[in-house]
């Protein structure tokens, strides 16, 4: 159940962010914003899967599909965002970063945390290889999708 709180913390991300609308669904709550101005979509949305945000407090891992790619300044396959919220390189405040350019990685390595609502989701790498671009910066709001790092597959 959302608190007041939460839909807050909601509507901050969103103003501090390029998106235009937020669709988040958790079990029968269905919540759906959008910044005014924002045009209404022309048809209904299709149901999203049950939404990340409902995982247990701590750093819950949350799966990253990671895409294959030649692109970017280091090259490899590119590990997206699996959810929307704060990217952080390393788990607190002066602690060394989870991963570097030229680490290598195994699948289950943790690359960063995602926080959404004050919930900690830990991201492993979910490839094997070796770390060769970080694209996401420290505290940066990522949308679900967005590369956060490149891997060169082992």
């Amino acid at each position: 159940m959302l608190t007041r709180a939460d839909i807050d913390d909601i509507l901050k991300l969103i103003d501090g962010s390029d998106f235009q609308e937020l669709k988040l669904e958790m079990g029968e709550l269905k919540l759906e914003l959008r910044k005014a101005g924002s045009p209404r979509p022309p048809v209904p949305p299709a149901p999203l899967p049950a939404a990340p945000v409902a995982a247990p407090a701590g750093a819950a891992p949350v799966a990253a599909q990671v895409v294959a790619s030649g692109g970017g300044s280091g090259g490899g396959s590119e590990v997206p965002a699996p959810l929307l919220g704060t990217f952080y390189r390393a788990p607190r405040p002066g602690a060394d970063a989870f991963v570097q350019v030229g680490d290598t990685v195994t699948a289950d390595t943790v690359i960063g945390i995602i926080e959404v609502m004050k919930l900690m989701n830990s991201v492993p790498a979910g490839i094997a290889g070796t770390v060769t671009e970080i694209v996401a910066e420290n505290g940066q709001l990522v949308e679900h999708g967005q590369t956060l790092i490149r891997i060169r597959p082992a």
